[in-house]
């Protein structure tokens, strides 16, 4: 297997950012060639040697031409809206996830491209109250409608398997991935964890699985450079529960009913009181605990940090930013 030529898309984000400076710093494994796509373009500073930049949409009609001019074989699909923006709407926010996706599958069929990694998420399975207790990935992916996230991982990922039996040509790795923690990470999760209070339901123990940013990248450095194929949840060993967070961050839990908790946020979101609404009850209430033994077992990467030593190395990081 030759040096891979490889383009990612979504580059300027969080986790695409980490990935091309891995990309571009590995002296033993280096790609052949290195295409970084976003939406944003970089400053000047911001640009690595060796990385060639494309600003594109991942909905623009153009993207097989580009595969084909940097001679890609090798994709990486990390572009979504995790975190929607103050002005963002539901519309939007499925034209970029599910058909800026279903854009970029055609491109890579038509280009020839030889394999896609994609960064689902955990969110795919939904959250049900039948939720097994650890969620392997032979669960069938049902993400809640009323949860924009969830829903489009649902759907992406049902294209996904739709285009494993029509295309089998492109290889495919998907990783559905936990709450990611890093020195710098920012998100839906830790705004939660900066509130005076913790949420907690009673009778529920919302247990959190944890993954390290480095060890997600690590997970897609294998898959870009093996010929490994599949499924496989991305998380650390072990879940903690509000509580534990809440002892960890020094912090007590506000326990509520879960029928009251959803009739507050119900009255204070259109108040613009509070981000959540009253559909956060059941992400609190009936979260998909990942197993990893796949991930460990078949896919052959051992998560360097548990759960809980995710979380400690982010408050570590927390506490130096904040004094």
């Amino acid at each position: 297997m030759g040096a891979p030529r490889v383009l990612v898309t979504g580059a300027a984000g969080y986790l695409g950012c980490q990935l091309i400076a891995a990309l571009a710093a590995d002296a033993v494994r280096k790609p052949a060639a290195l295409v970084a796509m976003d939406l944003r373009e970089p400053q000047p500073a911001a640009r690595l040697p060796g990385v060639a930049y494309e600003t594109a949409d991942i909905r623009t009609p153009g993207l097989a031409a580009m595969l084909e001019r940097h001679a890609i074989d090798t994709v990486v699909h990390l572009a979504a809206i995790v975190t929607p923006g103050r002005n963002s709407n539901p519309e939007f926010e499925y034209s970029v996830d599910v058909v800026g996706t279903e854009n970029l599958l055609q491109a890579c069929v038509a280009a020839g491209v030889g394999k896609i990694v994609v960064s689902s998420s955990g969110a795919a399975y939904g959250y049900h109250a039948d939720n097994p207790d650890w969620i392997t990935e032979d669960e069938p992916v049902r993400g809640n409608r009323e949860f924009t996230y969830s829903w489009h991982k649902r759907l992406v990922e049902e294209m996904l398997a739709d285009y494993r039996v029509r295309h089998p040509q492109l290889t495919q790795v998907v990783f559905r991935i936990g709450t990611i923690l890093g020195e710098t990470v920012k998100n839906q999760i830790t705004d939660l964890f900066e509130k005076p209070r913790l949420l907690a339901i009673r009778g529920s123990a919302s247990p959190f699985v944890f993954i390290w940013d480095q060890d997600a990248v690590g997970c897609m450095l294998e898959a870009v450079y093996s010929d490994k194929a599949g499924v496989y949840n991305v998380a650390g060993d072990g879940a903690l529960g509000i509580r534990e967070i809440a002892a960890l961050l020094g912090k007590r839990c506000v326990v509520l009913p879960a029928w009251l908790l959803r009739a507050a946020l119900a009255l204070l979101k259109p108040l613009g009181m509070t981000q959540y609404g009253p559909e956060q009850v059941d992400f609190l209430r009936y979260r998909p605990v990942l197993a990893n033994d796949r991930l460990k077992q078949q896919f052959g990467y051992v998560p360097q940090k548990t759960s809980a030593e995710v979380l400690e190395f982010y408050l570590a990081a927390r506490k130096r930013r904040t004094g």
